[in-house]
């Protein structure tokens, strides 16, 4: 069984690779000749040396386009119940599987419907992915690098976007329907690595506590934290704190959906919830390779320092520095730009906004800065962050929740987003700007710091009701604890912290 947390982390976010590869396998070749022609609803279709092909109808190809996220949504939901039943570990392993299956539908397509009932497969899979890859890692790492391994699920994102991009680019040369279905059936090929290689992972810590398998959790902790030596002062004092929140929770084993909007819950669930829509219009902005080589370089500072800069500062800065880019660029097509010509332009309605020039450039370049503050605060911090904020009896269904609200936002913005462009043009930057300066001042004062902080830390903060603009990054303190320089007395004053229902567990010994 593998123990060392960065390798388990590589297999796991494998997962949210499959996210970025869906997202090239249509963006990278709808636009293509051969894509056009077979699924042609124009006038003219096959043989492929036609240069005329229309494609699907605009609201067909957007059917399409949209059946992947609203199959996420669904699988996002589902997510929630199925790895409370059977594991985080085999909840990932169910979501490659039907992957896998997705994937051949799509590649065989033979028809519009075909494809679409494919990629609805294909979101499914990807929203049980997406919604349990962070809290299997944020269930198995140490809290100093917490930010770090689940931050890494945003990185396979960006690689899997630029891999899948870079395949379908160079498929397109292959002539008839391969330029398509080529791409369409490699990106099976990672998900089988990864359900062949998840069966070398351990199962979470702390799903195994809260079923009562807790000779089987010391295990894992022993295996991950101990480097095999089951007495190591770290693994007792998480087994401790695991053992004595599966206790206070005993009486709410049994949980819903329904437990996340209630009072002391409703505030960690719209935090979730607004965080994940910041997660939305990164797919939506990306225009071209450039901005997927931004994307996945400037991530790289984030899996660096994320631990150390906390969850908190990324997603201010990173929100206020988007907001900046936005208002220029709503300045930018005010001053400069104008309705296109009649006719349109390049396919584009007439009703439309056009920009040349310097100013164009400008605009480019303000695009590539968003994506450049998107990557490091609110691409990988949108995925640390949902799992670290529940306790564990509803931290699955939690997060599903939270992720599966992503996904209706990117439904939405794939539905109202251009022809927002269409009726109120260069406005829409201005409403993106609001959006971004609202996020800053939201997180100030209703995100708490959870960076260097153990998961049941995190529920006795919430508990006492700390203000959110006073908490704060304890990098140093975890990393002491970790290495086993905190005294007993220390931690005992830490513990007279806890409330008092959960100071009364008597804490048996695991043999």
């Amino acid at each position: 069984m593998i123990g060392n947390i960065y390798t388990i982390t590589a297999i796991a976010v494998i997962g949210g690779g499959l996210f970025g590869f869906d997202i090239s396998s249509m963006s990278a070749i709808l636009g293509t000749r051969r894509y056009k022609c077979y699924f042609n609803q124009g006038p003219n279709g096959p043989p492929f040396n036609n240069q005329s092909c229309s494609g699907p109808r605009a609201d067909v190809q957007g059917g399409i386009t949209a059946s992947m996220p609203g199959g996420s949504f669904v699988g996002a939901l589902a997510s929630g119940f199925i790895t409370d039943m059977i594991g985080r570990k085999r909840a990932i392993q169910i979501g490659s599987v039907i992957w896998i299956i997705g994937s051949i539908l799509v590649c065989a397509s033979q028809n519009i419907g075909m494809l679409i009932v494919g990629r609805f497969i294909n979101g499914i899979s990807v929203g049980i992915c997406s919604a349990q890859v962070p809290v299997y890692v944020s269930e198995l790492a140490v809290p100093s690098m917490r930010g770090r391994v689940v931050g890494a699920q945003q990185w396979a994102i960006t690689w899997g976007i630029l891999i899948l991009f870079y395949i379908s680019y160079g498929c397109s040369y292959i002539s008839g329907t391969a330029a398509f279905r080529v791409p369409w059936g490699l990106q099976m090929v990672p998900a089988a690595g990864l359900f062949f290689g998840l069966l070398f992972l351990p199962e979470s810590p702390r799903w195994l506590a809260k079923k009562d398998r807790w000779e089987d959790c010391h295990a894992v902790l022993t295996l991950v934290h101990g480097k095999g030596d089951p007495n190591a002062p770290f693994v007792n004092r998480e087994l401790r704190e695991i053992r004595e929140m599966c206790e206070f929770e005993r009486n709410n084993t049994n949980v819903s959906y329904l437990e996340l909007f209630k009072p002391k819950m409703i505030n960690r669930t719209h935090i979730d919830v607004f965080g994940m829509a910041g997660l939305s219009g990164n797919t939506n902005l990306i225009a071209s390779s450039i901005q997927y080589v931004i994307n996945v370089f400037m991530t790289i500072f984030a899996l660096i320092f994320i631990d150390r800069w906390g969850r908190r500062g990324p997603l201010i800065v990173g929100a206020i520095l988007m907001a900046t880019w936005m208002y220029a660029n709503a300045g930018l097509m005010a001053s400069y730009g104008s309705k296109a010509p009649p006719g349109g332009v390049d396919n584009v309605p007439e009703e439309s906004w056009q920009i040349a020039g310097a100013p164009a450039r400008a605009v480019i370049a303000c695009t590539y800065l968003f994506v450049a503050s998107y990557a490091p605060t609110w691409g990988p911090v949108s995925w640390v962050y949902p799992p670290e904020l529940f306790p564990l009896r509803v931290r699955g269904k939690a997060v599903a929740l939270c992720t599966s609200a992503n996904w209706i936002f990117n439904f939405a913005l794939s539905y109202f987003v251009p022809p927002a462009f269409v009726n109120i043009q260069w406005k829409v930057y201005v409403i993106f700007g609001v959006f971004c300066t609202v996020m800053a001042i939201h997180v100030y004062f209703m995100f708490p710091e959870t960076s260097g902080k153990t998961l049941e830390d995190v529920e006795e903060m919430f508990m006492t009701g700390a203000p959110a603009w006073r908490t704060r990054v304890e990098f140093n303190k975890i990393v002491a604890a970790e290495h086993g320089d905190v005294d007993d007395e220390e931690a005992a004053l830490r513990h007279d912290d806890v409330p008092s229902e959960k100071k009364e567990v008597e804490i048996p010994k695991v043999q």
